[in-house]
């Protein structure tokens, strides 16, 4: 089910909101959290509303789409209510702030807060340089950003150090989850030796790589390269090599190690909701990411 309200107030959409959820059965008891989502415009809202149901069903919540139209207009604020299947496991509020009202996002989300619940806030697309000073951004205890879809990506990621807070993450982070998960179990056997040199190679404009490769120099203390070409990682040892590839579109990775036949391993690309849905079980500071952040500056490129 979807609601339009046109031209309203929070007052009106909140009274609209409780009389929809009691006519259609619909409870908000259940729901763990509210996820802010801040999008930047009409494709940008829809890709981000998919996202997020498809995460939601993994974490029932009271989804918000902050949705920043034209600024030039007239100031008003259009609201839409979505349900049942138009709302994944959640229900789904968008609200359009046009003209001036667009300044004042965190005044606008504030009366939908689910209340004794934490707050996630997302941008898709065009996040502030420091998330955690965001008036929108102070009221989270989970602020998720995407480095990937910014014009300079590596740019990006590494700013994200300098303005790093707890409770700060990025998607970019996320999609490598299972590289890291597949790497340390190829150190973790046989031979016992120090990584000497690690080589992180792949596309220029993929920060998921230069935030592996700093976390490799942080956790390893050796040399780390990022380059640009086949997407690969190499662990370099003093009689041995570790090897992780992928085709860049594949969605089947090979374990090359030294003296070893190779393995065939299951590592396709993660979609965004696989990604939010990960960083949506663990509301705490992921210490891990900050060190990641740190050990940027300890990698260097060819």
């Amino acid at each position: 089910m979807i609601v339009d309200i046109p031209a309203t107030t929070t007052v009106a959409i909140n009274k609209k909101l409780v009389e929809v959820l009691e006519s259609s059965g619909a409870v908000t008891q259940g729901r763990v959290l509210t996820l802010v989502v801040c999008a930047l415009d009409d494709e940008d809202t829809e890709a981000a509303i998919e996202a997020a149901n498809e995460a939601s069903k993994e974490h029932p919540c009271r989804v918000i789409v902050l949705a920043r139209a034209d600024r030039s207009a007239d100031t008003k604020l259009d609201a839409q209510i979505r349900i049942g299947g138009d709302a994944g496991a959640s229900e789904v509020l968008v609200l359009r702030l046009f003209g001036e009202l667009s300044e004042h996002e965190s005044s606008v989300v504030t009366p939908f807060l689910l209340p004794d619940t934490p707050v996630v806030v997302w941008w898709p697309r065009g996040a502030p340089a420091d998330p955690a000073e965001d008036p929108v951004g102070r009221l989270a205890v989970r602020r998720i950003t995407d480095a990937t879809f910014t014009d300079d990506p590596m740019a990006t990621i590494k700013a994200r150090g300098a303005s790093y807070t707890s409770g700060d993450t990025d998607l970019s982070w996320a999609r490598v989850t299972y590289w890291r998960a597949l790497l340390t179990s190829a150190l973790d056997e046989p031979p016992f030796e120090p990584v000497e040199k690690v080589v992180v190679s792949g596309l220029k404009d993929e920060p998921a790589l230069d935030v592996m490769a700093g976390w490799l120099a942080i956790r390893l203390q050796c040399p780390v390269q990022r380059s640009v070409g086949d997407l690969a990682v190499e662990l370099h040892r003093a009689k041995s090599t570790v090897t992780l590839t992928r085709p860049q579109t594949g969605r089947t990775a090979t374990l090359s190690r030294t003296g070893q036949p190779d393995k065939l391993l299951a590592l396709p690309r993660r979609s965004t909701s696989e990604c939010l849905a990960e960083d949506l079980r663990r509301l705490d500071p992921d210490e891990i990411y900050e060190s990641a952040l740190e050990g940027l500056e300890l990698v260097s490129y060819e």
